[in-house]
Parts: C-alpha cells; structure tokens; sequence
C-alpha cells in the first residue's frame, strides 16, 4: 500500500507464536526478515489491519493477546491496546508509527504472499 501521509504513517506488527516459534516473512524490497505488518487502512481501525495483515501475507486465522476494556458504547469502541508503540525513519522525510501486537494461530495454513515476499517461515530462539 502507498503511503497515506507524506510524513508519517500508522502501521502495525504481529508477531505470530505458534508452538514457541516466531513467524517471519523475507520482504522482497528490503531484503530482509521481518514479523507480518502493514499500514493501517483509511477504512479500518488497527485491531481490523492486524487481522487483515496476518490473513493477507499468511492465510492465517490469529488470536491476538491481550485484553479490551469493557467501555463500549454507540460512539465508543474498545480496541485490543498494542504490546507497544514504535516510531521508525523510513526514509529523510518519512515516518511510521507502529503499533507492535502478538498473536496465536487460531487456524489455517501458512501460505507465502508471492506479490511481497521471497519466503515465510516459523523461527525459534535457538
């Protein structure tokens, strides 16, 4: 997705566990291995983009850890808060500010995204 702002965008990460593995995805354009994200759509709130972005470059259904506050209302919605918040150059005139979540796999079958990655694979500590 391009970038809404010319200055800065909102993002989020998902770290996906499954079985004390790590899922990380090869990024074609940077060349690199890193956790399932992406920009925050104009239409969605980041809770929505986190389980967009792990069914769009996995094909998998995820469980997001944490909690909602109970506040709800006609004009006020809970959203599951991030782990935490990262703010990250991406280039001399752009930023993203990144909304970092962890989640487990509920279900389906990894699948590589082949439009924006070379590879997808589990990874553990060791």
């Amino acid at each position: 997705m391009p970038h809404i702002h010319e200055e800065i965008d909102f993002t989020v990460v998902v770290y996906i566990i499954h079985q004390g593995k790590v899922l990380l995805i090869y990024h074609k354009e940077l060349q690199k291995w890193l956790p399932i994200g992406g920009h925050i759509e104009l239409n969605e709130d980041p809770e929505q983009a986190v389980y967009r972005e792990a069914k769009e470059e996995s094909g998998l259904e995820v469980e997001v850890y944490g909690r909602k506050p109970p506040f709800n209302s006609d004009t006020f919605q809970s959203l599951l808060p991030p782990i935490y918040l990262d703010i990250h150059r991406i280039n001399a005139k752009h930023r993203h500010l990144g909304m970092v979540y962890f989640a487990r796999v509920k279900s389906g079958d990894i699948r590589l995204n082949e439009e924006e990655h070379d590879a997808i694979q589990w990874f553990t500590m060791n």
